[in-house]
Order: structure tokens, then C-alpha cells, then sequence
């Protein structure tokens, strides 16, 4: 099985950020030497306990430091830029890096309204243009304007010799078409929908029109997983992460990940109990066997290409424990 590894840089309580992403590059080093395919660093903006603002930074600091993992963005936040400026940014990484950068692109704001206006003035208007801001930035990309438009004269540079690889990312009906309808790789963020992501990525796989002779459609799914050497350990670890998501639900939360003693001191209301069970259903939880189980049911029914992990725990042994643990029982 293909795997790899979505980061979202999450920062601890005991942690300041500058350590978050210090170990972001450590986890990306771990990906590469355990086999892993690729590794994505979200965009996340204002968001407490993330320290993943700019991936193109990151990005940047992360290939200097690996030799052969896939390095992109999951996802760059397209209705807040201009795709000529997402291009030259990726241009630039994949001359750094040749052939290893994907870039992933996404139409989510990455978080508060307040943040967006901060970043983009016209965000909702960009949002309902994003298939015609895809197509602008998939012709910069390729550096195949007509010879007729105001961009043909133009480019992205420095142009690499092996182009940037781009992936739309979504959790919905309406990605999963524009990405066929584009010939573009999906991602589908199982973790983030409460869609039936089984059935979009099929209505991907039926509707995809490829952009070049012999493409197929490529499907990667993202999932929630902690793993540890015993069922009751990664149940133990969980706790952190759904009471952390519970109280960045309630805008709490600000110290980061709360530790598994910190987590169970949070008193809970039954309404947020239920809630906690309900989020608790969204992620993989168990010992490698059944990680393994869970991991290859995945892929099957979403005849997937690939399966993306996105790990939180307070301790970043744990987290890279559970990547270690996964990599020996399906790499």
C-alpha cells in the first residue's frame, strides 16, 4: 500500500510553535527513511495550536532536509491568491527539489472570518471563480496560454525541468468534479467530510477527462490515525486529540494539545460526551493489526491509490511511533 503523510504542524501545550515546526521537518525526515510516498503540510491561518500558516516556507526548509519524499501542499488555499503567484512559488520549489513538490490546491478560507479579510479582499468572489482561477493556474503551470491571451507572453519562472505535480483537494460533490473535469489527481479529506466520500470519488472516477494521452484518474484518501502497540494505548492518546478538537469547537483550546492527564481533567457535559463518541467514529484508533484492518477496508472501498495519515498526539514520540508502527505492518 502507498502511504504518506498529512501535517498540520499542531503545537502542544508544553510546546511553542517554533518547536512544532521544528519537528515537522523531523517527521518529514522520519517519512522518507520509513518509506512513506509523499508528505503535505496544510495551510492553516489564525488557527491556535497550528503552526502551518506557510507551506511554501516550510516547504522549502523541509526539501533542504529530505532527499527523496514527495514534498506539496495540502492545500494551498487558491480563492486567496493569484495563481500566477502560487505557480512561480512552486516553480520555484520543484527547481529546488526536481521532481519531488506536488502542489495541492483547495478553495477552504483555512480559518476565522476575520483571517480571511486579513488575507483576501475578495474571497467569496474568488471562491465562485475557482474553476476558472484552476484552469489560469494549470496554463501557468504548463506555460500554455493561447498565443491570443494577456498571459501568453509570460512565465512562471524559473521554469523546472520537471513541473510542479497538481492535486485539487476537497470533501465534496463539487471538488471531486472540477478535479475530473480538469484531469487533475484528487484528494478526498475523509477525515474533515461527513459526505459519503465512496460515492464522490466514484462520480471523480466515472466523470474524469484526462489532460494529456494516457492519464489516468489518481485517488488519495485522507484519514485521522493513532496507532500505538496496544488498542487500549492508542485510545489512551486519542483522548489528547478529541478533547483538543472539542475545545477548539468551543474556542477554547488556546495552550495547544492538551496532554493525556490535561485531557482527562476537562470536565465534559453528557451533550459533549456524545459529541466526543461522534468524533471519535471519524478517526482510526488502534494496534497495528488493527490500523492495518481498518487502512486496507479504506482503500478498497474507495478504490483508492494511496492513503494519507494525519496523526495529533500530545507526545511527538507518540505521533511518530504511530507513522513507525503503520510503515512496518504496509510498507
Amino acid at each position: 500500500m502507498n502511504l504518506s503523510i498529512l501535517d498540520q504542524s499542531p503545537i502542544s501545550s508544553n510546546q511553542a510553535a517554533k518547536d512544532a515546526l521544528h519537528e515537522s521537518m523531523e517527521l518529514a525526515k522520519l517519512g522518507e527513511s520509513l518509506g512513506y510516498t509523499r508528505y503535505w503540510i496544510t495551510e492553516h491561518h489564525d488557527l491556535t495550536g497550528l503552526a502551518s500558516s506557510a507551506p511554501e516556507v516550510m516547504l522549502a526548509y523541509i526539501g533542504a532536509n529530505t532527499n527523496t519524499i514527495r514534498i506539496g501542499s495540502g492545500a494551498v488555499l487558491l480563492p486567496h491568491y493569484k495563481p500566477f503567484k502560487i505557480a512561480e512559488v512552486y516553480n520555484t520549489l520543484a527547481t529546488l527539489f526536481p521532481d519531488r513538490v506536488d502542489v495541492g490546491l483547495g478553495r477552504a478560507p483555512g480559518g476565522s472570518a476575520e483571517a480571511t479579510n486579513a488575507l483576501s479582499d475578495n474571497f467569496l468572489q474568488n471562491v465562485y471563480k475557482m474553476p476558472s482561477l484552476l484552469k489560469e493556474f494549470l496554463h501557468f503551470l504548463n506555460g500554455d496560454f493561447p498565443s491570443d491571451h494577456e498571459f501568453s507572453k509570460i512565465s512562471a519562472s524559473p521554469v523546472p525541468a520537471v513541473s510542479p505535480v497538481p492535486w485539487l483537494l476537497g470533501t465534496g460533490k463539487k471538488s471531486a468534479l472540477l478535479a475530473a473535469e480538469n484531469g487533475l489527481a484528487y484528494t478526498f479529506g475523509q477525515f474533515m467530510s461527513e459526505e459519503d466520500g465512496v460515492a464522490i470519488v466514484q462520480e471523480y472516477l466515472d466523470a474524469f477527462k484526462p489532460r494529456k494521452k494516457g492519464q489516468k484518474p489518481e485517488v488519495i484518501v485522507t484519514v485521522s490515525v493513532i496507532c500505538a502497540e496496544t488498542t487500549e494505548k492508542a485510545n489512551e492518546l486519542a483522548t489528547s486529540t478529541l478533547v483538543w478538537a472539542l475545545q477548539r469547537a468551543k474556542g477554547e483550546g488556546k495552550s495547544g494539545v492538551p496532554s493525556i492527564e490535561e485531557a482527562r481533567e476537562y470536565l465534559l457535559d453528557d451533550l459533549e460526551k456524545e459529541t466526543l463518541e461522534n468524533m471519535k467514529k471519524k478517526l482510526i484508533i488502534g494496534s497495528p493489526t488493527e490500523v492495518k484492518a481498518a487502512l486496507i477496508e479504506l482503500q478498497t472501498s474507495y478504490k483508492a491509490d494511496e492513503m494519507m495519515l494525519n496523526t495529533i498526539t500530545y507526545s511527538t514520540e507518540d505521533r511518530c511511533n504511530s507513522y513507525r508502527l503503520i510503515a512496518a505492518e504496509l510498507l
